[in-house]
């Protein structure tokens, strides 16, 4: 009896120790380095006074691109860039270069250069058809900006003709009205229509 229990003290001393739940708090460099990365969110938020910052991208607003009151020529009275980024940047880019193959580039565009009037009836009717641009064919549907008055039109012809490697006159608000008249109310159907238009 002596000897078994012997044997069983024995064999519990080569035994590990049973293990147990401990408390381990965060080390101490972590966890500063957390107080400090909360801190820091803190203070630059509260810093950043209003939330959006015009280096965030563009912040305008509808009001901001509403036609302002007409006066001067060549769509001076309103802001052709901001006009541009709201209607057409999204398929010739910010950059003019279009997009290969699908929009064509606005950037040394012979129909940018050519004829204000070419250019004001393309803004007014669009294009739904075959257009050459730079030696590339272009097929695809641009839409008309009717909607817009003559003098916004203006502005937008205005800053294509002098924006990027362009240098061009500016377009008159009164070359956009002329165009209006024409009655047309359907997109040019090729360049052949447009080219007609220089005669």
């Amino acid at each position: 009896m002596s000897e078994s229990q012997n044997d069983r003290d024995r064999a519990q001393q080569r035994e590990s120790v049973d293990p147990e739940e401990r408390i381990r708090p965060m080390p101490l460099l972590p966890a500063l380095i957390a107080i400090g990365m909360v801190a820091f969110g803190i203070i630059y938020i509260m810093a950043s006074g209003p939330y959006s910052r015009p280096w965030m991208g563009d912040e305008r607003t509808l009001a901001d691109l509403q036609a302002k009151p007409a006066g001067g020529d060549g769509g001076a009275a309103v802001d052709g860039a901001a006009l541009f980024a709201a209607n057409c940047a999204a398929c010739h880019q910010a950059t003019g270069q279009g997009l290969p193959g699908v929009f064509p580039p606005l950037d040394g565009s012979e129909w940018v250069h050519g004829s204000p009037k070419v250019l004001a009836n393309i803004l007014l009717h669009g294009i739904d058809g075959e257009i050459t641009v730079k030696g590339t064919k272009y097929k695809g549907l641009m839409p008309a900006f009717a909607q817009l008055s003559d003098a916004e039109i203006a502005g937008v012809a205005t800053h294509i003709r002098n924006t990027w490697s362009n240098k061009g006159e500016p377009v008159t608000a009164d070359v956009v009205a002329q165009e209006r008249k024409s009655g047309r109310t359907t997109p040019f159907e090729d360049e052949a229509a447009l080219k007609a238009l220089e005669h």
